[in-house]
């Protein structure tokens, strides 16, 4: 399992501000409950100072998601509308003294809501429907634009960071290559060069699990989802484990569902959970390719 602060432990059990702003004059609404997370950050802003009186949130998500939600209340709460648009990612994060890198992508989110209860308040348009940039990832309807601040913003250096901090390639990996071109076009920016072979050594499964346990419980974790799968005449299979990439068969009405890619981003955040480490799933047939390149 994710190795989380105690703070963090503390808001998860404990959130503060959790719950509906009856008097709320700034709405922001964020993420998907179909992409794992939701948030609805609710304000209540004094017009004359236009100053944060009150935060309140409502979160569909992990426990780092909500934890993350009531750390932004308790920053937010007493600042200046403009202080509050000041606040970052990592600011979040640092207030419950770190997450797991692969859960910074709940406190991205957190900046959003911010960022659209405010525009809320102020009578602007705020979205996150793409307009302004190209749909990168599918699985999580994450833009261009969402990945190229985040890159910035946080000194991401590999396709694994920007999916821990925003999710894009958590599914079925198939946007990868979008997120290298755009890695590509910020480092050069910065006069560095992306390296697709760099980024940290995978950390290694808290239990010290050998490699046939690894698998052993591979295995299990994915044997605890099937019966929702079976339940709507699906079903999946585990084909092969080859370091951190994991191959599966969607089988019966999964093999052909247009959201077939969504249950394997579901089945990848289980495996991840459940081994503590960086993991991806993606269809057997991806291997089969691989194997045909020789």
């Amino acid at each position: 399992m994710w190795d989380y602060s105690e703070k963090v432990k503390e808001h998860f059990y404990n959130p503060r501000n959790a719950g509906i702003l009856a008097d709320a004059n700034g709405v922001g609404d964020v993420g998907s409950i179909s992409c794992g997370d939701a948030l609805r950050l609710m304000l209540k802003v004094n017009p004359e100072s236009e100053t944060i009186e009150e935060a309140s949130f409502q979160t569909f998500g992990c426990g780092s998601a909500i934890a993350s939600s009531s750390a932004l209340t308790e920053i937010i709460k007493g600042m200046s509308l403009e202080q509050a648009l000041a606040v970052s990612n990592q600011d979040i994060a640092d207030f419950l003294d770190g997450l797991p890198p692969e859960k910074m992508h709940c406190s991205v989110m957190g900046r959003e809501a911010l960022q659209a209860a405010v525009a809320n308040y102020r009578g602007e348009v705020w979205s996150d429907d793409h307009e302004e940039g190209a749909l990168i990832c599918k699985c999580f309807a994450i833009d261009s634009v969402l990945i190229e601040e985040t890159v910035r913003a946080n000194n991401l250096r590999t396709v694994e960071e920007v999916t821990h901090y925003t999710k894009a390639g958590g599914g079925c990996s198939s946007c990868h290559e979008g997120i290298e071109e755009i890695l590509t076009t910020v480092l050069a920016e910065q006069g560095e060069k992306f390296d697709p072979n760099a980024g940290p050594a995978l950390p290694k499964p808290s239990s010290g699990l050998t490699n046939l346990q690894r698998i052993r419980r591979i295995e299990e974790l994915i044997d605890a989802v099937r019966p929702n799968l079976q339940r709507d005449h699906g079903d999946v299979e585990l084909v092969e484990v080859e370091g951190n990439t994991v191959y599966v068969n969607m089988i019966g009405a999964c093999a052909g569902c247009s959201m077939a890619s969504v249950t394997l981003g579901g089945i990848q955040q289980q495996l991840m959970e459940g081994l503590g480490e960086f993991i991806k799933v993606v269809p057997a047939s991806e291997l089969a390719r691989k194997q045909a390149r020789g």
